[in-house]
């Protein structure tokens, strides 16, 4: 008989959000808590759905991959710290719909959450303009994704070498220098955990931009739902579109892509395993 995917639609005893629980046969899972406003297809993974926001992707031997503060909150309208947040239509207002700037009757969102065979984690959205008057609908988007480190200290990220960014903490002005920057230009990023032996490799479509973003230690305590001690274990990178915000006519529609996979790495002089490079060109 051949292995399947169990689906089950669950409420947590935890936070009494009802979530769906998927799982694929070799072990790989996703959480995601429900939101009733968003169209959600899921396939292949133990998901939580609040917001449209995932809270927990796990490898095949049952590691956590994403990271949640221990003071999250799990209590509507605040989006959950940590996970996946969905951010739109205003990317600098944390949690799906953040401050909502236009009447939902404007606008159509989709969002289709799968887990490969492999166990890579795809979210694809999809926001059409249904407005009746005839106007435009604009908007910036961000799946902000809090990756689980084993310590910040311990982490580089390739790819945005020699790339402008725009820091958001400076006023948004546009740098050619590596520093605090938060928005990059970049279509593949890469992730390494040394201590870890890990790598992720994040590839996207239809999103531009990439947010890197560490609220360092000060912040961090200044954050009621953040624990004191929790940035040395977490760096969000996520696929974006924030410099450029998208605009839509009546009727159309647009199309934006993540996907993210964890392979097992080794670092030596500055140069990827080359069993990373391989899968990288391959996904």
């Amino acid at each position: 008989m051949a292995e399947t995917a169990s689906v089950e639609r669950v409420k947590d005893r935890a936070t009494g959000l009802e979530k769906f629980v998927l799982r694929e046969a070799r072990g790989s899972s996703v959480e995601k808590h429900q939101v009733s406003s968003v169209s959600i297809l899921l396939k292949w993974y133990q998901v939580y759905l609040y917001g449209g926001q995932v809270t927990s992707w796990k490898s095949n031997s049952g590691q956590q991959l994403l990271f949640v503060s221990h003071k999250a909150h799990f209590k509507p309208p605040k989006a959950i710290r940590g996970g996946i947040q969905i951010c739109f239509p205003q990317v600098w207002s944390s949690g799906f719909h953040g401050q909502l700037m236009f009447p939902v009757k404007c606008y159509e969102f989709r969002l289709r959450v799968a887990l490969s065979p492999r166990g890579d984690l795809i979210l694809t959205s999809r926001i059409r303009n249904t407005s009746s008057d005839g106007k435009p609908f604009q908007f910036t988007f961000a799946y902000h994704t809090y990756f689980s480190v084993s310590d910040i200290s311990e982490v580089r990220v390739e790819g945005l070498e020699t790339l402008d960014y725009f820091d958001h903490l400076q006023s948004k002005i546009r740098c050619t220098e590596q520093g605090d920057a938060v928005v990059f230009e970049s279509e593949k990023v890469v992730i390494i955990d040394h201590e870890k032996k890990r790598t992720f490799v994040l590839r996207k479509d239809g999103l531009p931009d990439v947010v890197v973003w560490n609220p360092w230690d000060k912040k961090a305590k200044a954050m009621p739902d953040f624990g004191d001690e929790d940035y040395k274990n977490m760096l969000c990178v996520g696929a974006a579109a924030i410099e450029k915000p998208i605009t839509l006519k009546p009727g159309e529609e647009w199309q934006g892509r993540q996907e993210i996979s964890a392979v097992p790495s080794s670092y030596s002089s500055g140069q990827l395993d080359p069993e990373v490079i391989r899968r990288m060109h391959t996904i």
